[in-house]
């Protein structure tokens, strides 16, 4: 377990108010989801495309309030590792479950960097239908290209990186109200075509009944909600967290809630769902149907390219401090722990996690039956859906902490375990979850467990006892 600190132990500055977290919330949930995802999201329900992204903002908020009691009740960086650290006292299940967290990053990221492609083709309005066979190798190169310079920005250095997040927060929100100042305009006499009996026009694939078809484009759209989970890791940051995490983390739930439902309705009252599932980049079809002949339908696939850059640069700036943290917990292998030593950056962890994502970015390009985009992110949803269930545990277990009790947020019982209830029932694949994001989810895992037992045979060779996640709170520490 952790050791208490010292009063010589130097601690995190508490720098985050109210404002400054808020804007951290909301511009770590706006991002790829609802730029990518809502096409596809349409492709299952029809034009009730908002149901699936309210079902997740709502099981999102639930699992939400567990959090709030946790991360109230620790003040403590770390997040869900720390929770199943301090709940279940087994380093094999605090390892698993930061393992999941990091893949849960890459295949983020890796959504991405498929989406940053395709949108850049369709800025250049580049035709690719009398050879298609090019427009998967363009696509496939640019994502990793794209990729590649994700991890040149994070080799350069964490401040480099936290500049260029702030930079693209405000892009990726500019964005999202462009689309809904367009689909305003469209509405209250523009020129564009609106249909609004498309938003309450629920179609579902053959095969599929309406409740199984819901609960599939939930999964997918829940994609959309992730990223609020990471603000739990400023908390040793944030100024009186106690009093200033619950109201903060609601609201701005609540705000990225009411944009991606405000999006959803405008899409499919402005673009047939047809047409909003074939595309590559949704909401470029959407400001070009709500605002024809003005030349801002041009910029939007160039903004988009900015916006989910963002949720790449901080999936993979977080997966490679968490591989660099397990590496020095010796629970991987020691070679991922090296730091350059002219940049102070882990730069072996993120040529690992950026190999992760070459490796993915190519398997669903290739070989996915599915839309690439769609199978990354519904892994990328499955795995945190997995963490989100221990959590809702968690926070029931770790109400026998008698040394914590009072003075904390407390959420009320009932919903941790309709949390729980809730994310496992989309893990399991009675959700009718397609295959392929078992099989990419299941092989990330394989590849932390096989890692894990390679670890332990080198601290057997090398004499290190007891090897394992002690203190859980530096595993992401930069170096």
């Amino acid at each position: 377990m952790s050791q208490p600190a010292t009063a010589a132990e130097p601690q995190l500055k508490r720098v985050m108010g109210p404002g400054l977290l808020l804007l951290f919330v909301v511009g770590d949930i706006l991002g790829t989801g609802v730029y990518a995802l809502t096409g596809q999201v349409a492709k299952e329900v029809g034009g009730a495309a908002w149901l699936p992204f309210l079902a997740a903002f709502l099981i999102a908020t639930i699992t939400a309030f567990s959090y709030l009691e946790l991360v109230t009740k620790y003040p403590q960086a770390a997040g869900a590792a720390l929770y199943a650290h301090k709940a279940f006292g087994v380093q094999f299940v605090t390892f698993l479950v930061a393992f999941i967290v990091m893949c849960s990053g890459i295949t983020s990221a890796s959504t991405a960097s498929r989406f940053f492609a395709a949108s850049f083709f369709k800025g250049l309005e580049v035709n690719f239908d009398y050879t298609p066979s090019w427009e998967k190798l363009g696509i496939i190169g640019l994502a990793l290209f794209f990729m590649a310079l994700i991890a040149v920005v994070n080799l350069r250095g964490v401040s480099e990186s936290v500049k260029l997040n702030v930079f693209l927060t405000f892009v990726e929100i500019t964005g999202l109200m462009l689309v809904i100042l367009v689909g305003l305009w469209a509405f209250t006499g523009g020129s564009a075509e609106v249909d609004f009996s498309r938003v309450v026009a629920f179609e579902t694939p053959e095969g599929k009944n309406a409740f199984l078809a819901v609960t599939a484009a939930t999964s997918l759209a829940f994609f959309a909600m992730v990223g609020f989970e990471d603000s739990v890791n400023m908390a040793e940051e944030t100024k009186d967290p106690v009093r200033i995490f619950p109201r903060v983390l609601l609201s701005g739930l609540g705000i990225a809630g009411l944009v991606y439902v405000l999006v959803s309705v405008i899409a499919v009252a402005l673009v047939p769902v047809g047409t909003l599932a074939a595309s590559k980049s949704p909401l470029v079809e959407v400001v070009h149907a709500g605002a024809p002949g003005l030349p801002i339908d041009n910029i939007l696939p160039f903004i988009s390219m900015f916006a989910v850059s963002n949720t790449a640069l901080i999936n993979m700036l977080m997966a490679s401090r968490l591989i660099y943290g397990m590496s020095r917990q010796h629970v991987l292998p020691p070679v991922l722990g090296v730091v350059h030593p002219r940049r102070h950056t882990p730069w072996v962890a993120i040529m690992f996690t950026t190999l992760l994502a070459f490796c993915l970015i190519f398997y669903v390009s290739t070989f996915a039956s599915e839309d690439a985009i769609a199978v990354l992110g519904g892994t990328t949803s499955l795995l945190l859906l997995a963490v989100f269930a221990m959590v809702n545990v968690a926070v029931l277990v770790l109400r026998r902490d008698v040394r914590k009790e009072g003075g904390h947020f407390k959420t009320p019982t009932a919903l941790p375990v309709i949390g729980f209830v809730a994310s496992l029932y989309l893990v399991l694949p009675t959700s009718g979850r397609p295959s392929e994001q078992y099989i990419l989810a299941l092989a990330l895992v394989v590849t932390g467990i096989v890692l894990f037992g390679i670890t332990m045979l080198i601290n057997r060779q090398l004499g290190i006892q007891g090897a394992g996640i002690t203190d859980p709170t530096h595993l992401g520490d930069a170096p």
